[in-house]
């Protein structure tokens, strides 16, 4: 196992990196003064920021609930992956549509 002093000397010995990239130079004062701000891009650009920003909008609005359900129930949803609590309301949307 190598000590920290053996690690910082052999860290140090490493040539320093090139980091000058040709295809991402380092921007000048003009880049920034010509950048667009949220305020200054053409207003077609700011509606898609703006849509892009938070929660997707749900068709239905959700209301956050707290409740208990059965141990073997959660695992069934969760072990589908991602977007299990999507589908659980999927499932009890349905149910609800066939009792009319």
């Amino acid at each position: 196992m190598s000590s920290k002093r053996e690690i910082e000397a052999r860290l140090a010995a490493l040539p320093e990196p090139d980091l000058d990239d040709p295809d991402n130079p380092e921007w000048t004062e003009e880049m920034f003064a010509k950048a667009w701000t949220a305020e200054t891009a053409p207003p077609e650009l700011q509606e898609v920021f703006k849509a892009l920003r938070g929660r997707p909008k749900a068709e239905r609005p959700k209301v956050a609930v707290k409740i208990r359900l059965d141990q073997d129930i959660v695992e069934h949803f969760k072990a589908g992956g991602r977007g299990w609590q999507t589908r659980l309301n999927a499932a009890l949307a349905e149910i609800v549509a066939k009792a009319g």
